[in-house]
């Protein structure tokens, strides 16, 4: 059986408009769509994708699941354990205590709502814990393959800790973002996932441990990310990427504002994933990659990921390579 025709992609201004401010992206692929604008990722797109390939370079963009230590946002540390008999004669092991958001991380369309019960293609929260809608199984039985475009902010402002402070909160704004772009040499293409690297978990990675433990504090994380404005929802909408993912804890720029009066843009998850049905990834490791991208200059990759198939499950591990 062929693939359903793609829906007419609408600019962001022709998107209904949602309740509260910005634009709904509901419906667009059928009422009971739990996958979301990762459906751009068709089968002439991932063979597309796949042409990019050239030299065979290989580059995972999974953080250790310890990373960072201690974890953000207040989640449990991973417990790893060895499992082995008297003769010694096999080893396996197992994970206590383990997040699927702690490291590199994909946020599924049930992890955060638009509105108080109103999730992505106005599921419920009844609906995402009884029936599975917007969960993560639903990436899992399909995969993750497409063009990644790395997106080098850090370099474009000048590099983390010299030309801004990773661990401030600079919002990145659509302008800077399209300049980082053209930097690249890259025109947005329907299904793209945007790699955007900042600098912040390089950084991260490398402070002492009085630093990384006082940003684990709750209310304490500052980070560099996406402006949090109507102006970047335009801008992410109309390239019609797939998917943003970061090497910041948050996408945008941390803390965002929950508050009425910021809403919905305050906290600009809430129109990616609620309104758009958009996959957002945190806390990847992009640094190898970015450094590959500016020795050659080719900042297209052939990316793949496979969430973990938990059924009714919310986040997942990136399970990410991006391949040259």
């Amino acid at each position: 059986m062929p693939p359903s025709p793609e829906p007419h992609l609408p600019d962001y201004d022709e998107l209904p408009r949602a309740a509260g401010g910005g634009r709904s992206a509901w419906g667009l692929f059928g009422q009971e769509d739990s996958v979301g604008l990762l459906s751009l990722q068709t089968q002439d797109r991932i063979a597309a994708a796949a042409q990019l390939i050239r030299s065979g370079e290989v580059y995972s963009l999974n953080a250790p699941v310890n990373v960072p230590e201690p974890p953000l946002f207040r989640r449990g540390a991973v417990r790893h354990a060895l499992i082995t008999n008297d003769g010694r004669a096999f080893f396996d092991d197992k994970l206590d205590n383990y997040y699927p958001q702690g490291s590199s991380q994909w946020d599924s369309l049930a992890h955060i709502a638009y509105g108080a019960d109103q999730f992505y293609n106005g599921v419920t929260a009844e609906d995402i814990t009884v029936r599975a809608r917007n969960t993560i199984q639903h990436w899992a039985a399909r995969g993750i393959a497409g063009r990644g475009v790395l997106i080098d902010v850090d370099a474009a402002l000048g590099g983390a800790g010299a030309g801004f402070d990773p661990a401030s909160p600079r919002p990145i704004t659509a302008a800077e973002l399209d300049a980082a772009r053209a930097a690249a040499g890259v025109e947005w293409q329907p299904g793209d996932v945007l790699l955007l690297h900042t600098g912040f978990l390089g950084w991260h990675v490398r402070q002492g441990a009085a630093v990384r433990e006082a940003m684990a504090e709750r209310g304490a994380l500052r980070n560099i990310g996406l402006a949090h404005d109507e102006e970047m929802a335009r801008y992410l909408w109309n390239a019609h990427v797939a998917a943003v993912v970061a090497d910041n804890p948050s996408v945008e720029v941390w803390p965002g504002d929950m508050s009425d009066e910021a809403f919905p843009f305050g906290y600009l998850h809430r129109v990616l994933i609620g309104q758009f049905g958009m996959a957002l990834g945190e806390l990847w490791w992009l640094e190898d990659l970015a450094l590959s991208c500016r020795r050659d200059g080719r900042y297209e990759v052939f990316l793949t990921a496979a969430p973990i198939n938990v059924p009714g499950g919310i986040g997942s591990p990136a399970n990410a390579l991006a391949i040259k």
